[in-house]
């Protein structure tokens, strides 16, 4: 997928709503004999390289799967807890492979919030009179364009660098909240989104935006 996730922040700075669209992907793979050489440690729920950066591998990825099956948090998918799996020699040699993980409840909270302070910030030094703030942060790996109301509230995609369209994806993103979030009888400003046609129709337009994405050189 090439867009990876979507977030919309209240304008107080808390994440009313998050949609997840990223798949992890390997980065590195390797084949360890007892001891592990890397040192590992439980972060947010993951297990993540702590020390012993190399062959692909860095400080901060974590474990995707042990021997073909997947990891799920601090345990793998048949449930041993991989930290005391990994120090028992008798399952060596073992096939590990590394890449950025999901970002968990708690570090999309702090995205949300540190976000908000940095949008902040950016309007207020920008040498652009009337400045709106930051519209676009761009790393090698990703994208985060952000679009925000009169009201505040801001409408945050984090996308491949190369997928085009991001701003009218924003703006649809926007149009389907105020037909079926701000339209509902039920929903109360600032609170979390829960409205299955805002999820239905907002999941449609990121299909749409997927699809029609362009990543050719320079896009």
């Amino acid at each position: 997928m090439a867009i990876f996730s979507v977030y919309v922040v209240n304008k107080a700075g808390g994440l009313i709503y998050q949609y997840d669209n990223y798949v992890p992907r390997a980065e590195a793979e390797k084949t360890f004999s007892y001891p592990l050489d890397l040192v590992l440690k439980i972060h947010d729920e993951k297990v993540v390289v702590s020390f012993g950066q190399r062959d692909g591998i860095r400080v901060g990825h974590a474990l995707l799967s042990i021997n073909g099956l997947d990891v799920n948090g601090k345990f793998t998918a048949d449930g041993k807890e991989i930290i005391e799996y990994l120090k028992n020699s008798t399952n060596y040699p073992l096939s590990i492979r590394f890449g950025r993980a999901r970002l968990s409840s708690n570090e999309k909270l702090m995205l949300a919030s540190m976000f908000h302070s940095l949008f902040a910030i950016g309007s207020q030094l920008s040498p652009e009179v009337g400045s709106t703030g930051i519209e676009m942060l761009e790393t090698d790996m990703f994208k985060l364009h952000c679009f925000q109301t009169l009201t505040g509230i801001k409408f945050i995609v984090l996308a491949d660098p190369r997928q085009s369209g991001i701003d009218a994806l924003l703006r649809k993103i926007y149009e389907i909240y105020s037909d079926f979030a701000l339209k509902n009888p039920f929903y109360s400003l600032e609170m979390p989104i829960r409205c299955e046609l805002f999820d239905q129709n907002l999941k449609g337009a990121l299909e749409i935006a997927d699809k029609a994405g362009n990543f050719g050189p320079g896009s």
